[in-house]
């Protein structure tokens, strides 16, 4: 019955008591050196098959026959192998620990290892950056996202945030990407140095092929990206030549740059487009909220109503900007008397909200203190308005103490300063004014010629530039322009460089009212050098006359990049869309075909005529200098009777005559090298000059002296 139901026979179930003891005692042994038991002589010969030895090549213990009847080997500690039914104690390890169990005790839990991770400081930077990057996207804050920045630290990982920011807008929209241009251009040199610009940037390059995977116009959007960092003056233009030097030729990086320089910076009006491709600058310009918040004053001045003019300011969301607003009131309150006791009232509940801070209260004030002798041309009783406007300010609590015991020196007048000076400033910028209207630069000379002032020319430089730069590219245009006639007719190099001192010592003032005023100063200092008003190692005079690591210091440094650009010479002369649009060395060119064309049998009147076409006359000298070489190479003094002509016409002045002398001069040593009578030549081209006086009195061949009488601008003058 049994053998038929298929349960085991005696004799099986015999021997698998057997082999349950055996497994048994080796399991439960108490100490590990008990010796084990052995099989019986009946065990083993039931194991063996009838007694015989075993020949499978292991212990005897370890062999056991299956159900078959085959021999298996048994696993360590009697685990059985295929056919048997495993070790006694053997267990699933998951199926009897159950913590719902009231009897589960935690401690029958199986041990694992867990690895904890090193924190590394450069994902840690990531993770916030990404998070400071997703909420400008939304916000918009520059100032907010700025200040996050700063507050991270690790700035040795800016150019991470860079390449982050950068690839990030690279897979929005346009406006994402115009907001990442602006922030990058908002924190350059305020958070962001020059070098980590260039090296994130290097590095979105590097990880050009990468991008180009997931974004399908990856490349044509980071070259517009490196092409807009460029216009806004935060990519020197020489870092396409060193990335192009540094690049794999096969990479799509090296494609960026090529497609950034022919297809975005060599197109005419290249700065306009590129400032456009993406739809604008989404925050509005300095010019535009200056008039928005003129606007919002009159418009309050007519209403009445503060709270609205308070929800304005506040909408404008310039916090860092505020200052105009108080020095816009403050005009206001001058020019409408009637007006005067709401605009206190807006200033009083602005200061107590905190919408307008204390600093950007003492700012406003200070700086209509300083402007105070421009504006009594126009609003006479300026100053005395301005004297009672302070103490019912300070006596209400919204404005500083301390702004009547520390009055502000604006680098230009001081309290010791003669009316003098204050008369010639006052008239300067009235001769300024109608230089721009007019564009005639002889009237405005013989302006400041009436004058008899020449130890202010400094003062008049930093007054040109200074108001050239708040206003249009035609003005920046027309005061570059005039500085170069002035340095030829009347200015030295020494009042030119005294002026651009005075202008970088004051470079952070200025800059509270023009936000990019480093930038438009370092194209007037590279367009100066361009325009050979200043010679490249006037900078590094420039340079040690500043207090060290002061603003001033990287405005020089911005402007050596400049020069030190490719084709930096017709990108200077084009900054500002004006000029004759040439580079120097195509103006050089010119000059030397007109004098080969005179010289091989030329009319005088038409050389002249083609001179004039030239439309350099600060150039001039350059026109003095060729023909003189050329006048000694081809030994035909021809050349002689031209400049005779031009002289007569006043087509050169006595002061570029002199400046092309001069230039000769210094290279007459290089010059006999090739010209082995260079030096006699010379002299006697020097006596016929002194004689038919094309030169100053004071020039000779031998010696180099002043093409121009030195200023005479007092230490305290320059010193401003």
């Amino acid at each position: 019955m049994a053998s038929n139901q298929g349960f085991l026979t005696d004799e099986q179930r015999e021997t698998l008591k057997i082999a349950a003891a055996v497994q048994n005692s080796e399991v439960l042994s108490s100490s590990p050196k008990s010796p084990r038991p052995l099989l019986s002589e009946h065990q083993i010969k039931v194991a063996t098959g009838g007694g015989k030895a075993p020949t499978i090549g292991f212990a005897v213990r370890h062999v056991r026959r299956s159900h078959s009847g085959k021999y298996v080997r048994v696993k360590k500690d009697g685990a059985g192998g295929k056919g048997t039914w495993g070790k006694l104690l053997d267990t699933d390890s998951g199926a009897h620990i159950d913590r719902n169990d009231p009897n589960y005790d935690s401690g029958e839990e199986p041990y694992q290892l867990v690895g904890s991770t090193i924190s590394d400081p450069l994902d840690e930077y990531k993770k916030a950056v990404a998070v400071l990057i997703e909420e400008y996207f939304s916000t918009g804050d520059v100032e907010l996202a700025g200040s996050d920045l700063r507050d991270l630290g690790s700035s040795e990982y800016h150019p991470y945030f860079i390449k982050r920011l950068v690839s990030l807008a690279m897979d929005r929209h346009d406006k994402e990407k115009e907001m990442a241009s602006v922030l990058l251009s908002a924190l350059y040199a305020d958070v962001i140095n020059s070098a980590q610009i260039s090296q994130g940037f290097f590095i979105l390059l590097e990880a050009a092929d990468d991008l180009a995977v997931d974004i399908l116009d990856a490349v044509d959007t980071l070259a517009l990206f490196v092409a807009r960092a460029v216009v806004d003056d935060i990519l020197p233009p020489a870092f396409l030549n060193k990335a192009k030097k540094a690049l794999p030729e096969s990479s799509k990086g090296l494609k960026v740059i090529q497609i950034a320089e022919k297809s975005y910076l060599s197109a005419p009006h290249h700065a306009e487009l590129v400032e456009k491709r993406w739809g604008g600058s989404i925050h509005i310009t300095v010019e535009e909220v200056k008039k928005k918040i003129s606007y919002l004053l009159r418009e309050f001045v007519e209403s009445g109503d503060t709270t609205e003019a308070c929800r304005c300011i506040r909408q404008l969301g310039v916090s860092f900007f505020h200052h105009e607003v108080v020095k816009r009131s403050l005009v206001l309150a001058m020019e409408i008397p009637s007006g005067e006791p709401l605009i206190m009232k807006l200033l009083k509940e602005a200061a107590e909200e905190g919408l307008i801070s204390s600093s950007q209260m003492l700012k406003g004030f200070s700086r209509l203190a300083e402007s105070l002798d421009d504006l009594s041309l126009d609003i006479p009783a300026a100053k005395s308005l301005f004297e009672s406007l302070v103490p019912k300010a300070i006596s209400e609590g919204w404005l500083d103490a301390s702004f009547t015991n520390s009055p502000r020196v604006n680098g230009e007048l001081q309290n010791g300063d003669d009316e003098k000076l204050r008369r010639y400033k006052e008239e300067g910028v009235a001769i300024i004014h109608e230089y721009f209207l007019s564009d005639d630069i002889p009237e405005l000379i013989r302006s400041l010629e009436d004058l008899a002032a020449p130890q202010y020319n400094p003062v008049f430089l930093k007054k040109l530039i200074t108001l050239a730069m708040d206003r249009k590219n035609r003005e920046k245009e027309m005061a570059s322009v005039l500085l170069s006639a002035l340095h030829t007719e009347i200015f030295s190099t020494e009042d030119i460089v005294n002026g651009f001192v005075m202008l970088l010592e004051s470079a952070e003032d200025t800059a509270l009212d023009i936000l990019d005023a480093s930038n438009e100063l370092a194209l007037f200092l590279a367009r100066a050098v361009i325009d050979d008003v200043l010679v490249p190692l006037s900078l590094e005079e420039i340079n040690s006359k500043l207090q060290p690591n002061c603003s001033g210091t990287e405005t020089v440094h911005m402007a050596r990049s400049l020069i030190a650009a490719r084709h930096a010479g017709e990108r200077l002369l084009r900054c500002w869309g004006g000029g004759t649009g040439w580079a120097v060395e195509d103006a050089k060119d010119k000059i030397t075909k007109l004098l080969e064309e005179y010289e091989s049998g030329g009319v005088v009147s038409e050389a002249c005529q083609c001179i004039r076409d030239l439309g350099m006359p600060f150039f001039n000298h350059e026109v003095v200098k060729k023909a003189l070489v050329m006048a000694m190479e081809k030994k035909n003094d021809r050349m002689l009777d031209l400049l005779q002509e031009c002289f007569g016409e006043g087509l050169i002045t006595i002061n570029q005559m002199t400046k092309g002398f001069t230039r000769v001069k210094e290279g007459i040593d290089d010059l006999a090298l090739d010209i082995p009578n260079a030096k006699e030549k010379f002299e006697f081209y020097v006596e016929h000059a002194r004689k038919n006086g094309w030169v100053v009195p004071c020039f000779s061949a031998s010696g180099v002296e002043a093409a121009v009488v030195p200023s005479t601008a007092p230490a305290a003058v320059v010193a401003a």
